[in-house]
């Protein structure tokens, strides 16, 4: 916290180079959100440009009051939502619908086979991720790529930190039932 405190003053102060830092330090949650959220590469990239520019534009208001990853996840999300709106994407799945989740085996001295069917694997799960509905895709990114806790998902995303674990824990039961309908329980774990 007070790494960013002092990131903030310097930016505030004029240090062009702080704020690369900035970016440098949160690029990676911003590309996650942006690009689990917007089905479009080229606006992808558009986007993540236009929440850093949001939070320079905005640092001056930053109170500390939560996280600096939560503030900025957050930007990011109302961001890629008030794209998706524009783009009349549907925004609010059927989140009810019959969900899977995926459960990856590592080995402690994974040998050339088990390495390249762990890429396997992993490619499998990410095309998994990205058929999930948009809300599941994104819990399910803030939890285990950016390591988020609950609470900082839910302010994130603006729902209640129980709608969180609820759309995680369904999340990961879609993952795991599509994965075992489309590949087979048998095939993955050969």
């Amino acid at each position: 916290m007070h790494e960013n405190r002092t990131l903030v003053e310097r930016i505030l102060a004029g240090d062009h180079y702080a704020f690369e830092r900035l970016i440098q330090k949160y690029q990676k949650l911003v590309s996650h959100i942006v690009f689990r959220m917007v089905p479009n590469q080229a606006d992808r990239e558009d986007l993540c440009q236009d929440v850093f520019f949001r939070v320079y534009k905005n640092l001056r208001n930053f109170r500390f009051d939560s996280k600096m990853s939560t503030w900025i996840g957050r930007i990011a999300y109302n961001g890629c939502l008030n794209y998706l709106e524009k783009k009349k994407v549907p925004l609010y799945e059927d989140l009810t619908d019959d969900t899977k989740n995926f459960e990856q085996n590592v080995s402690n001295d994974p040998g050339p086979d088990l390495i390249a069917e762990n890429r396997d694997l992993g490619e499998i799960l990410r095309k998994e991720i990205d058929k999930l509905p948009l809300k599941y895709r994104t819990i399910v990114t803030l939890y285990h790529l950016d390591e988020m806790t609950y609470t900082e998902i839910a302010d994130v995303m603006g729902l209640p930190e129980g709608t969180v674990k609820s759309y995680l824990f369904r999340a990961r039961k879609e993952l795991k039932d599509s994965i075992e309908s489309s590949y087979g329980e048998e095939k993955l774990w050969k």
